[in-house]
Formats: structure tokens, sequence, C-alpha cells
């Protein structure tokens, strides 16, 4: 890693913001809308963070979610640093058992050519989908096997980044290119940076194996809440000082989503919600419209479901947003708040991100 490893990892906060802000991005599908509207409004969005502030814009791998387009992150990266100056861009995650780690290096060594010093590249252990998809992208129904060996593959990866893999070894003369190994052929010239390595979790494993590895984490609340503060304790005690990081950094992706009008964020997060009802009974789908979901005849265990999934949503008005956000840093200490806005329309999406900066204050867009 660079000496400035640490620098490319950790942001500054803008405006009131008690700790930089950012964007996950699911690359969401409404019904009614194409995966070309979706990821239109992505381009959108990342443009408009870019432009208020916002330190860095991460999409997410998921497969066989008809409202979910954001199956192959490389290419969209690809896409949104065409269309981008400044603004960090990266996985939240790349879903690293889906992939040979040499596959990993080669595209995000790619990217970080056509975005220099912009480039995250966050790793997860899950296989972003079913039992059935997960099979049919690792070629083998033993699926364990991918999560039990994470830390050999991402070991792996990280010699197959920094092209340091030790004399002897069967993988010594195998390079990823882009890469180290240019600036040391003849005439070779080689960019100081290569994208920072995550580590994403939504339980203790990852946020164990970060912090043994001196790495920065990434916690999922925004799906799995009850165990942030859990995973995030786990990971400052595990933490050990490292040529990336002298202390431990951790930010935490947060469903948030702000509108003019309370009621008006009540009825968006009520579609979202149906969404999950369906993906997690086995019926994914496009995210509906609120018009859908307010005439949907919950079950009494949907309902159930629906106050437990939507307590954990920050919504509301920018100000009541930005009360929950500050209340949720200040009870977990992250170092960064990831906030991924779920709502039907494109339009909803980034107004939400507008309003939660200038609730922040944060600069306006040229």
């Amino acid at each position: 890693m660079p000496a400035d490893a640490a620098a490319e990892i950790r942001g500054a906060a803008h405006g009131t913001a008690p700790v930089p802000l950012s964007v996950l991005d699911l690359v969401t599908v409404g019904a009614g809308r194409t995966a070309t509207d979706a990821l239109r409004t992505s381009v959108e969005i990342a443009r408009s963070a870019e432009a208020r502030g916002f330190h860095r814009y991460w999409v997410a791998e998921h497969h066989s979610m008809p409202g979910v387009a954001s199956s192959s992150p490389a290419v969209i990266l690809a896409h949104l640093a065409a269309h981008t100056e400044r603004i960090r861009l990266g996985s939240g995650g790349v879903m690293l058992p889906n992939h040979a780690p040499l596959v990993i290096a080669e595209q995000f060594g790619t990217l970080e050519a056509m975005a220099p010093g912009r480039v995250d590249l966050g790793l997860g252990r899950a296989p972003g989908t079913d039992g059935a998809t997960a099979a049919a992208l690792r070629r083998t129904d033993r699926l364990n096997e991918g999560a039990d060996d994470f830390p050999q593959q991402l070991a792996e990866l990280i010699r197959f980044l920094d092209d340091d893999f030790p004399d002897g070894h069967p993988y010594r003369r195998i390079h990823a290119v882009p890469g180290p190994v240019q600036a040391t052929s003849p005439g070779g010239v080689q960019s100081p940076h290569r994208p920072p390595v995550w580590l994403l979790g939504s339980s203790g494993f990852s946020a164990r194996l970060a912090g043994t590895l001196g790495l920065p984490f990434a916690f999922a609340h925004h799906f799995s809440a009850q165990n942030t503060v859990p995973a995030l304790d786990l990971y400052r005690e595990s933490f050990r000082p490292s040529a990336v990081l002298a202390e431990p950094y951790a930010l935490i992706g947060v469903s948030a989503l702000a509108t003019e009008d309370e009621n008006e964020a009540r009825r968006q997060v009520l579609a979202a919600a149906l969404n999950m009802v369906r993906l997690r009974t086995g019926r994914p789908g496009l995210v509906p419209t609120p018009e859908e979901a307010e005439a949907y005849d919950f079950s009494p265990m949907e309902a159930e479901f629906v106050a437990s999934w939507n307590a954990n949503v920050i919504h509301g008005t920018p100000d009541q947003v930005r009360a929950g956000l500050d209340d949720l840093q200040k009870r977990t200490g992250a170092d960064e708040l990831m906030l991924t806005a779920n709502a039907h329309g494109g339009d909803v999406r980034l107004r939400s991100y507008q309003l939660i900066a200038d609730a922040y204050g944060f600069p306006a867009a040229a």
C-alpha cells in the first residue's frame, strides 16, 4: 500500500455533519421502470453527491433480484467513473467467494487506472443472493466452502493487488494487470495508488478479521441493526495497527429517506418494506409504488415484519432524518455514515440525498 493509504480511507465531514456522509446505491428498479432508468438515476445521484460533498459512492453486488440492477459492480463503477471527477467510487461490496481473486484484482486494477486514487474495493463473504443462485455463480453446491475459505481468498487477492507472492509460490509468475508489475517492466511507470481493501459484514466474523488485519470495516446496519454495536466493539477490540491504518476506521450502512413531507416519507418506506417482504418470502420483484403498498393487505406476520424493518429506516423530514443520523452516529461511534435511499422512484431517491445535504449545510451545487 502507498504511504498515504489512510488518507484514501478517511474522509472529511462537511457542514454540521458529525462524520463524513457517503452513498450506498443498490441501483433499485421500480415497477414500471427499466434497468436503464435505474442506471441513469445512479449517474444523477453520483454527480449530485459529488457536487454536494458526499465522500464516497459504493454499489453492492446482488443477483437474481428483479428490483436490484447491481449484479456487476465493476461495470457500473466504470460507468460512474466516466461521469464523475472527484468522488470516491467503490464496491459495497463485491462478494469475493463468487469470483476468482485474480479476476477481482484485474477488474479493480482497471478501475484504478480509469480513476486513479478514487477506487475502493469493499469485499463481502456472503453470496448476495439465494443458495441456488450462489451455486450457479460458483458452479458448486459446496457453498459453505467459499465462506470458510474467505481469509485465504482475501490473502490471495491482496497478494495479486500488491504483486508480491513469495518465491516458490505457484502464482509467483502470475500478475494482475493493470497492476504493480507494470512498474517493473522495462520503461514501466506505475500509479502510486492501489484500491484500499475494506471488509464488509453483518456479524462478528468480518469485524474480527478486519480488526486483526488492520483494515477498514463497513457494517451493514441497514439490515442487521441488532448486531451493529457488538460488531463495531469487536472490530475495535480486535484492531491491530497495520501499514494501512494506525487506528480503526468503521463506517455503517444506514437506510435513510428524507422528503419535504413526513407522511410522504412514510408512504415511500412502506413501499420499500413491501419489496423486502416479498424478497424474504421468496417472491422477489420490482420495487412497488407507494399506491400499491397502501392497497396491499398485509398479514399480521407481514405487518410485524414491516414495523420491525421500518424501525431501522431513518425517515421523515430533513430535520428528522438529520436528528436520527446524529443520534445513530453518537450511539455507535461510527467514523462514517453511508446512506442508502430505497424508494420506488429515482427522483425521490435523488431528492432525498439533496435534502439531507441541505439539512447539514453541505456546499451548494455549482
